[in-house]
């Protein structure tokens, strides 16, 4: 067969259609031998490959075919079952990824939000369990400071004067600090500062509004709210705990083909898309 000839394959009922030449990755794998004839257990039938095992399973070998990666639902369980018919199918690179169970298994990922309320500024202090989600969440937000009159302050609103962004305060790579709204400086003059979280175009000053705003962001972004509490009440410090499922980065393998061989070299991580 040609490896531009279009394959279908039945597996528990279940019809795949893919290439020749995707099935044949792994020159030593069944799956190749099939597509060249030379394993008799899996018959053709009215064109078709029938292949008398499980078809959901299968859908992941296919992907793992396609894209030589294992990234898994997060909700997946069954990694034995699924590395028994990696093994059926002589598909050892997969079955030894999948092995790497600890690996792939998604992770709870925690979040707390601390906020507090002082006269005219609002101080957010964010931490999170894992550091790659407070560099994203870092990468939003952005703090403006202006420098006004106090004889002219009437507005919530930043004026036509260039706002001059700030970095964040970042004690550790688990955490962030900012403020907004304003204070006194000298004189009659007064510091604002707003916050902007992207993909929102909004500049904040009012607190509450940019508290609204990040809790918002953190449950668009597939974190819930499990708990609110008041951690000190003579400074009106409150506290908003998240938790998601944070998928696991895909476990992949590199190909240094030479014919003849299955070319596997070994697994690497591969990028997942933040905060997923």
């Amino acid at each position: 067969m040609s490896s531009r000839e279009v394959v279908v394959v039945s597996v528990g009922g279940m019809r795949f259609v893919t290439r020749a030449s995707t099935l044949q990755q792994f020159p030593e794998s069944r799956l190749a031998r099939m597509v060249s004839d030379d394993d008799q257990e899996f018959k053709l039938v009215n064109g078709e490959f029938f292949v008398d095992r499980d078809g959901a399973l299968f859908s992941y070998i296919m992907d793992f075919l396609r894209t030589l990666q294992v990234s898994l639902p997060t909700d997946f369980s069954d990694y034995q079952r699924l590395q028994r018919e990696a093994e059926f199918y002589g598909l050892y690179p997969l079955a030894n990824l999948l092995s790497q169970e600890h690996l792939l298994k998604p992770r709870l990922e925690i979040l707390e939000v601390r906020f507090s309320l002082q006269e005219m500024q609002a101080f957010f202090r964010i931490f999170g369990s894992c550091s790659t989600t407070i560099e994203a969440l870092a990468e939003q937000i952005t703090v403006f400071t202006e420098q006004q009159s106090g004889q002219g302050w009437n507005s919530p609103f930043p004026s036509q004067k260039t706002l001059i962004p700030l970095p964040l305060e970042r004690p550790s790579h688990h955490d962030m600090v900012f403020l907004c709204g304003t204070e006194y400086s000298a004189g009659d003059q007064f510091v604002a500062r707003y916050v902007s979280i992207k993909p929102d175009k909004r500049k904040l000053i009012n607190g509450t509004n940019v508290l609204g705003l990040l809790l918002d962001t953190l449950l668009k972004d597939g974190f819930r709210l499990i708990s609110t509490r008041t951690v000190a009440s003579d400074e009106k410090v409150e506290c908003y705990t998240f938790e998601r499922m944070k998928r696991a980065a895909g476990l992949a393998i590199m190909m240094n083909q030479t014919p003849g061989s299955s070319g596997v070299a070994q697994p690497r991580r591969s990028q997942v898309q933040k905060g997923k």
